[in-house]
């Protein structure tokens, strides 16, 4: 049975690198069929992936082409260990919604049977501000059951982990997409395993793994590849493979409960993440 996971976050937090990273990880070490697909109108979500390879995006081939002629081979590109990827894109810049970008590439996706039965995981990483319908499709929807925050110790971070969960609350009931837990993409600062904990029990989940900052993640995106493809041995390289067994082994969903203001502003203060 295929997997269907939605990687929210703030932005700039890493989240396209988590992503690309963990499939990279699955794929490379785990043996798993994966298929990205990026909603962000940045089309930033697969060029680890693919070589840095520029991905022609549903929304660009839509407007070259039209719908009906919107073929697989067309915007579904083939990269590291057949990971196989699209990218929605977004309108024209200054012109229309991005967010309904998304649900027009998700719609196509599975009009043209992109979601193949082989797959085990698919990962659609999200912008993280699920405020707009678009960009809550995968949620909403029901088109992701389980979702992963990707934050860090930073105070901008969690108050969007936690806004997020409001939204995942929101339409928990009528999709049925569950909380898997949050990824700490480490951002070495004081108390951030700790705060990360405390944050994650009192919102009724885990921190499914700490990912500690290493270079060597800047270093293989230079070279246009995951730290998997770049050095498979390296330390961080299995950090990403710890996670990806993380969510391969994981079965704890839940329905979070998000802080109020006041707890959370608590929380923050507590370990010093205040200006």
């Amino acid at each position: 049975m295929t997997r269907k996971v939605a990687i929210y976050g703030k932005g700039g937090i890493g989240k396209s690198t988590t992503t690309q990273n963990t499939a990279a990880a699955l794929a490379y070490y785990h043996g798993k069929h994966v298929f990205i697909h990026g909603c962000d109108p940045k089309a930033d979500s697969t060029r680890l992936i693919l070589g840095g390879l520029p991905q022609e995006t549903v929304m660009d081939t839509l407007r070259q082409v039209g719908a009906e002629k919107v073929t697989l081979d067309k915007v579904v590109k083939t990269g590291f260990r057949d990971i196989r990827c699209v990218e929605s894109g977004g309108p024209e810049p200054g012109v229309g919604c991005a967010g309904r970008g998304v649900i027009t590439a998700i719609d196509l996706m599975e009009a043209n049977e992109a979601y193949t039965d082989d797959l085990d995981f698919i990962f659609f990483d999200v912008l993280g501000d699920v405020v707009c319908g678009g960009f809550a499709m995968p949620i909403r929807d029901g088109k992701a059951q389980e979702v992963y925050v990707v934050a860090s110790g930073e105070m901008m971070a969690i108050y969007a982990a936690n806004n997020i969960c409001k939204g995942l609350v929101k339409y928990a009931k009528q999709s049925g997409v569950r909380l898997g837990g949050v990824i700490c993409n480490s951002r070495k600062v004081d108390g951030e395993y700790e705060f990360l904990q405390e944050f994650t029990e009192a919102i009724g989940t885990k921190m499914i793994h700490f990912v500690p900052r290493d270079n060597i993640v800047q270093k293989a995106e230079f070279n246009k590849k995951t730290v998997t493809e770049y050095d498979p041995e390296a330390n961080q390289a299995q950090e990403y493979k710890t996670l990806a067994q993380a969510i391969i082994d994981n079965t704890d969903f839940v329905i979070p409960k998000p802080l109020t203001m006041d707890a959370l502003e608590k929380m923050v203060v507590k370990y010093g993440i205040a200006d």
